[in-house]
């Protein structure tokens, strides 16, 4: 399968999390981590939901990752995020050494993988995983600007 359509077919699979989240009332992100072509972790924002400010949809996927596979580091593993990460989510997938990120939208308020900062790029990092962006980038911000803009109305 081509890198096109393969980071296609696993971003749909972000997608459908992210949509979880709008039907929750939450901002619509989701996010996937695959190893060896098989998801084994899949996440949805919940911070309201969950009183938890922590519960992004990447540290979701970790968690759920983690707890599947019974072990902390992801190696190998790449996440597929509908919206560019923040520092916070930068951080426990650097802690967990996942090798890609895919993502969709640009964030440009908070996303720290191009569009406010570059993490990649400083040298107090350990673990620097490759990072793509504008994977589907037009459907994965619409699903964000349909959710503010019936918010708006």
């Amino acid at each position: 399968m081509p890198n096109s359509t393969k980071n296609d077919f696993f971003m749909e699979h972000a997608l459908k999390e992210a949509k979880k989240s709008f039907l929750m009332d939450e901002v619509p992100v989701g996010a996937i981590i695959v190893i060896d072509s098989e998801i084994i972790g899949r996440g949805h924002n919940r911070p309201i939901l969950n009183h938890d400010p922590t519960s992004h949809a990447e540290i979701e996927a970790i968690r759920n990752a983690s707890e599947k596979i019974k072990n902390y580091r992801l190696k190998g593993a790449d996440m597929y995020v509908t919206l560019e990460p923040c520092a916070m989510c930068y951080g426990a997938i650097v802690h967990s050494r996942i090798s890609n990120i895919f993502f969709g939208a640009y964030d440009k308020k908070s996303g720290i993988c191009t569009s406010c900062d570059n993490f990649s790029l400083k040298s107090y990092f350990n673990h620097k995983p490759k990072i793509t962006g504008n994977v589907m980038e037009k459907e994965c911000s619409k699903i964000l600007s349909d959710f503010f803009k019936a918010k708006r109305s």
